[in-house]
């Protein structure tokens, strides 16, 4: 591994810099606009001599996807990562949320940890294996992909415009303090609505109080028992009620009410069947109180997926932490989805989960990164690039 020269040919600064430029790019979703940052992004890649297209999603939605050309020998590499970020909230930052200010060896930004540092180090990355003409076997394919945060728009369109054809193996770059991440918990999220009827607040046997009724569906659903076998890596699912909105005035009977629940799952579980349950449990509460009706929404589903630790792929990223940085990585899991959840499924393709940034920084006020993870991540990659494709 020749991570050494190849990283002459870019600097520290210049992956800061970049880092920079991306946070500065307003891409919370929604609505996400993620195209002026894939514009961006495509001229860099450009810049360093990298085949791009810009795939555009319509309304400001993009993907931008770089290939570095090999000679077919090996199973491509993809390197992955989103564009979108969140909202920075109504908590005030102590440095503005798109400042990409430098403070004691850390930026920060919305973005910076999630995930932004982790695609700008891809980037730099592949662009120091473009400009010290590394010979590369197969293609190495750089995906930054918009929507991940909600919907996914981005990956799901690459992988069905693609089928991730060549593929053989993935890098997804969220932040992980850089280590290895094999496997995530599922998401499913549903959306419950129980529905009543109408009356005076002064009358209320007139009615049917749909929040009354939410209150039984309620006690069944936190009692509820998930049939599953428990992961090494990830444990036990966990369910949490996440909102609740029902009624318009006090002296009014409600007539509807509606809930959102976030369930975590683990890879022995199927979510049809979760689905399928609260349905019975519905149906049976239909049975037995008078009056009472229910539906459900699905508003995600994204399954739980695992890469085997002794799988080729994760012991080649554990040899290349070890020689570069005499890490002894131990494979871990993470709780929160990736776009992995969108690849992994239909294609059975193993991926490591690694990146710069603490992944309790996602999604907080005043998101920040530390700078010598994020020149770490850059030769992880360099270093996984040169061990796959070499």
């Amino acid at each position: 591994m020749d991570v050494k020269r190849v990283l002459e040919n870019i600097s520290k600064e210049q992956t800061i810099s970049l880092l920079q430029d991306m946070i500065r790019v307003n891409t919370v979703n929604p609505p996400g606009n993620e195209k002026d940052l894939a514009e961006m992004l495509k001229l860099k890649l450009e810049e360093f001599g990298i085949e791009t297209e810009l795939v555009d999603l319509g309304h400001n939605r993009a993907n931008v996807v770089g290939v570095i050309k090999g000679t077919g020998q090996k199973d491509s590499l993809l390197l992955n990562g989103h564009l979108d970020t969140v909202p920075p909230g109504d908590v005030e930052w102590e440095y503005g949320p798109f400042s990409a200010a430098i403070v004691d060896n850390k930026i920060y930004g919305r973005g910076s940890a999630d995930m932004k540092g982790g695609l700008a180090a891809m980037i730099m990355a592949a662009g120091a294996i473009k400009k010290a003409r590394i010979p590369l076997k197969g293609d190495l394919v750089i995906a930054a992909t918009a929507g991940e945060e909600i919907d996914s728009i981005g990956a799901f369109h690459y992988l069905n415009t693609t089928g991730l054809k060549g593929i053989g193996a993935i890098i997804v770059g969220e932040p992980t303090s850089c280590r290895i991440k094999i496997a995530e918990k599922g998401a499913l999220w549903l959306e419950i609505t129980t529905y009543g009827k109408t009356s005076h607040g002064a009358y209320p046997q007139k009615g049917i109080n749909a929040i009354v009724h939410m209150n039984m569906l309620l006690k069944q659903i936190l009692d509820y028992k998930f049939e599953f076998e428990e992961n090494k890596l990830l444990g036990e699912p966990t369910l949490n009620i996440s909102t609740i909105h029902g009624g318009v005035k006090t002296n009014v009977v409600p007539d509807k009410c509606t809930i959102t629940i976030d369930i975590r799952t683990v890879p022995s579980i199927d979510h049809d069947s979760i689905i399928n349950d609260f349905q019975n449990i519905i149906e049976k509460l239909k049975s037995q109180v008078e009056g009472f009706n229910a539906e459900i929404k699905v508003l995600n589903n994204r399954p739980a997926v695992e890469t085997k630790a002794d799988h080729p792929f994760i012991k080649l990223g554990q040899k290349v932490a070890k020689e570069l940085f005499n890490k002894e990585l131990v494979p871990e899991g993470v709780s929160f989805y990736t776009d992995a959840a969108v690849f992994l499924p239909t294609t059975n393709l193993p991926a490591i989960i690694y990146g710069p940034g603490d992944s309790d920084m996602a999604h907080q006020p005043n998101e920040h990164i530390n700078l010598d993870e994020l020149w770490e991540a850059v030769q992880f990659y360099i270093g996984m690039i040169l061990e796959y494709l070499g």
